[in-house]
C-alpha cells in the first residue's frame, strides 16, 4: 500500500507539471492516462491487460463506436475507460460509455477522464444500466495535503491484483449512502428546522410545553448551541495536531529528517510579505469547516484572505494578524443577529466593525457567519458589476 501510494503522489506531481501541456486526447493518453493505469497495475504495453479501441457487435452500437479503452482480468473485459483531453470537462460522459458497459456481461466499472480528474460509475439504480452519477470522483491536482492520502487508498480497491466485483459494488453502494446522508445532516445543521428544534428540546428535559411560539423562541439558540458543539468537536479532533505547511527546498531532506514546520515563511518575491503560524492556522480551521470548497488562501502586506475558486473578490475572511490585537473581517455585513452571535461566541466587536480574535481556533465559534460568508462567495449575482472575476 505505501509504495502504491507513493507512485500516486508522484504521479500527481507529474500531472500537476505537464498537464496544461496535454491539449489534445492522444497527448492526454499517453502522458497522464496510461502511466495512471500502470500504476493500478494494468501494464498499458500489455493488451492482456489493456485493450485499447474496444469494440464488439452489440446491439444498438454503431460499428464505429469504440471505447478507448477496457481493463481485464483473467481474459475478461471489466472495466471501461472513456479518455478525453485534459482541459476538456466532463460534466457529460460519453454515450457510447454507457452503451457498451450495458450490453456487456462481467463489466461492472466505467470510468471517464481528462487526466486529472477520474469519474468511476458503476450499476447501483438499475442491473446493467450505468447510472447516471458516478460514486466516487477523483480530483487528482485538487486534492490537498489532508484529503490526500485517504481519497488515494481508495483507489487501491481499483488495482488489478485487488480488482472484486462484489467488493467494489459493496464499496459504490456504501459511498452513495455516505453522500445522501451527508447531505441531509449538512442541510439539518444550516436550516434547523422545528422538528429538530423539539427533537433536541425532548431530549434536554426542557420543562416547557413545547409550542408553537416557545419552538420560535429557543430556535436561535438551538442553533447557537449546535454551533458551539461543532466547533468544540472539530477543536477536539485538531488538538494535538501541527502544521502541516512545509518550506520549498531547494535540495530532497535526508531520508527520516524531520519536516520543518517554520514560526513564518516570507514570500521570496516580496519580503515585505510574512506568513505566520497564526495565518496558516487560520487557513487550517476554514479549510477543516469547509473540507470539500475550493478555498484558497493569500497572503499580502496588509492582510491574509481566505478565497473561495482563488477569486481575489471571493473573500470569505480577511485577518490582520500584523497589529497589537489581531482581528478578522467578514465579506458579509455585521447585522444585529450576527453581532449577538459574536457577542455569544465571547468575542468583541471594535470599533471599525472587525470582530477581534485572539486566537485563530476562536473562528469555529461563529462558523454559521463563515457559511454566510461561503454562500455569500457562492452567489454569482452578488458579483455582477459588468466585470468578471479577477484571478488572485
Amino acid at each position: 500500500m505505501d509504495q502504491f501510494i507513493q507512485r500516486l503522489k508522484n504521479h500527481i506531481e507529474h500531472v500537476r507539471r505537464v498537464g496544461e501541456h496535454c491539449i489534445t486526447e492522444e497527448t492526454t493518453k499517453q502522458a497522464l492516462i496510461l502511466p495512471f493505469l500502470d500504476i493500478l497495475g494494468f501494464n498499458p504495453y500489455d493488451p492482456t491487460h489493456v485493450m485499447a479501441e474496444y469494440a464488439a457487435d452489440f446491439p444498438g452500437v454503431k460499428a464505429s463506436e469504440r471505447v478507448d479503452y477496457a481493463l481485464y482480468v483473467a481474459s475478461q473485459p471489466i472495466m471501461f475507460i472513456e479518455a478525453k483531453s485534459y482541459r476538456e470537462k466532463l460534466n457529460n460522459h460519453a454515450p457510447q460509455l454507457s452503451r457498451y458497459f450495458n450490453c456487456t456481461v462481467g463489466v461492472t466499472i466505467a470510468a471517464i477522464t481528462n487526466g486529472r480528474e477520474w469519474r468511476f460509475f458503476t450499476d447501483l439504480l438499475h442491473p446493467n444500466i450505468m447510472d447516471e452519477k458516478p460514486f466516487l470522483t477523483i480530483h487528482l491536482t485538487d486534492l490537498d495535503a489532508s484529503r490526500q492520502l485517504g481519497e488515494l487508498e481508495k483507489l487501491f480497491q481499483f488495482t488489478r491484483e485487488n480488482f472484486e466485483a462484489n467488493k467494489l459494488r459493496n464499496f459504490a453502494e456504501e459511498s452513495q449512502y455516505i453522500h445522501r446522508f451527508k447531505e441531509v445532516i449538512v442541510s439539518s445543521l444550516r436550516d434547523v428546522d422545528t422538528e429538530f428544534v423539539r427533537h433536541v428540546a425532548q431530549r434536554a428535559s426542557v420543562d416547557r410545553q413545547l409550542t408553537g411560539k416557545f419552538l420560535n423562541t429557543i430556535t436561535p439558540l438551538v442553533k447557537t448551541a449546535l454551533d458551539q458543539a461543532i466547533g468544540e468537536i472539530v477543536i477536539n479532533s485538531l488538538s494535538g495536531h501541527g502544521l502541516t505547511v512545509t518550506t520549498v527546498t531547494t535540495s530532497t531532506p535526508a531520508q527520516g529528517a524531520p519536516i520543518i514546520r517554520p514560526d513564518f515563511v516570507v514570500d521570496p518575491d516580496n519580503p515585505r510579505i510574512v506568513t505566520t503560524r497564526d495565518e496558516f492556522r487560520v487557513f487550517e480551521v476554514i479549510r477543516s469547516l469547509f473540507p470539500d470548497q475550493p478555498l484558497y488562501a493569500k497572503d499580502t502586506e496588509t492582510y491574509y484572505a481566505i478565497l473561495l475558486n482563488n477569486k481575489s473578490n471571493r473573500w470569505l475572511l480577511r485577518y490582520y494578524a500584523n497589529r497589537k490585537t489581531p482581528v478578522v473581517e467578514f465579506i458579509v455585513p455585521l447585522t444585529n443577529v450576527r453581532r449577538i452571535e459574536i457577542r455569544r461566541a465571547g468575542l468583541t466587536i471594535n470599533s471599525s466593525d472587525q470582530v477581534i480574535l485572539p486566537a485563530p481556533d476562536h473562528l469555529i465559534r461563529v462558523m454559521s457567519i463563515l457559511g454566510d460568508c461561503l454562500r455569500h462567495c457562492q452567489n454569482d449575482a452578488n458579483f455582477r458589476r459588468g466585470q468578471e472575476d479577477d484571478p488572485a
